[in-house]
């Protein structure tokens, strides 16, 4: 298949996206982004990726913009909430690649500013939101807020947990609630009581709250998160700071001392969101790609690695297709059978126990 004669219209204009469109131009495709926000932001919490993901940076000539702005990592740690060690491991894959690969802790704003600062100018249309798409067979035709509408041979739904290209084609099914918050900081260093000595990621467990620390140090800072269990599932919850300590009541108090000095200006508070498995994930010329296609809870830092892997394997499957609608059913074949045993695994972070204290009587049901 002559892939330079393909239009491809990519919905989102995250991290999914983002690469999606770097892999796609690097076949010669006319590539453009269509993201709805009038500007392109992530909230500052720091995530890992994964020695293929930066393997895989690299073979797309992605991987100096990134490692530019963030900390090689050898391996994570997880401790018991009062510090005993549990288990230390180097990250899985760092010696599987031509050039041993490590994992990088970046900011998730540097992340997206790196992989957009990548792409060609022009190449992003911002405030253009998603209303409708029309699968036509060989092309599909996208119309937006605006009126605009665009027709493309290929269309790749990479816009995240809430898809208007998902619900459209595929699935009306919504976000499935975790019984779980999220609160999330980025922090100076020197604001860390000592906590970080080194560029390791370190999760702390505790009966219904994990803590994860995960040093930003090319930055002064350190990402400190917060995932505890709680019945609210409002999607944006409101907390105050009495309530973020007490959920870590009974952890190092080093680690007390971080929550209690946190800025609740600046933390950020959700509820914690996945979907169960979309059956089918590609028409003859739509695909979904990322969070819109796979969702999945942040216990195994996989969401953003998993679709920077599915943007690699998109533009793998078009370089070896014979025809777009084949080269889409062999990515869901070889990213599909992953992504699903991830959310599977991604939902099991907790102990009957810890649930059937917050969810009395649900230890079944959830686990």
């Amino acid at each position: 298949m002559d892939t330079t004669d393909l239009r491809i219209a990519v919905v989102g204009g995250g991290y999914g996206g983002a690469a999606a469109a770097k892999a796609l131009s690097l076949l010669g495709a006319d590539v453009t982004v269509y993201e709805q926000a009038p500007r392109i932001s992530e909230v500052g919490a720091g995530i890992g990726l994964r020695p293929s993901t930066m393997d895989l940076f690299r073979r797309i000539g992605v991987f100096d913009a990134i490692d530019a702005v963030s900390s090689r990592s050898d391996y994570f740690e997880i401790l018991t909430g009062t510090c005993e060690p549990i288990m230390k491991e180097a990250w899985p894959g760092i010696d599987e690649f031509e050039i041993p690969t490590r994992t990088n802790l970046i900011h998730r704003g540097d992340f997206i500013d790196a992989l957009l600062g990548v792409l060609p100018d022009g190449m992003v249309h911002l405030g253009r939101k998603l209303e409708t798409v029309e699968d036509r067979g060989a092309t599909s035709v996208l119309t937006f807020a605006d009126g605009g509408t665009v027709e493309a041979d290929l269309v790749v739904g990479a816009d995240g947990i809430k898809s208007t290209v998902r619900r459209k084609l595929f699935t009306d099914a919504e976000p499935v609630f975790s019984g779980e918050h999220a609160y999330r900081a980025v922090i100076p260093i020197s604001d860390a009581h000592g906590m970080v000595v080194d560029d390791n990621l370190r999760m702390y467990i505790g009966r219904g709250t994990k803590i994860y620390l995960l040093p930003l140090r090319h930055r002064g800072q350190v990402s400190f998160d917060i995932t505890f269990l709680n019945p609210d599932g409002t999607w944006a919850p409101t907390v105050t700071q009495d309530q973020l300590v007490a959920s870590v009541e009974g952890f190092d108090e080093r680690l007390v001392a971080i929550a209690r000095g946190l800025d609740m200006n600046v933390v950020n508070l959700r509820a914690v969101y996945d979907i169960d498995p979309v059956e089918t994930w590609h028409t003859d010329s739509v695909t979904l790609l990322g969070d819109a296609a796979h969702s999945m809870l942040h216990h195994q830092g996989q969401g953003a690695n998993s679709a920077i892997m599915d943007a690699g394997a998109l533009a793998d499957a078009l370089a070896a297709a014979d025809s777009v609608p084949d080269a889409l059913a062999r990515f869901q074949a070889v990213r599909k059978p992953v992504t699903d045993e991830l959310q599977r695994i991604s939902r099991q972070g907790w102990s009957s126990d810890e649930i059937d204290d917050v969810f009395p009587g649900q230890k079944t049901a959830r686990t």
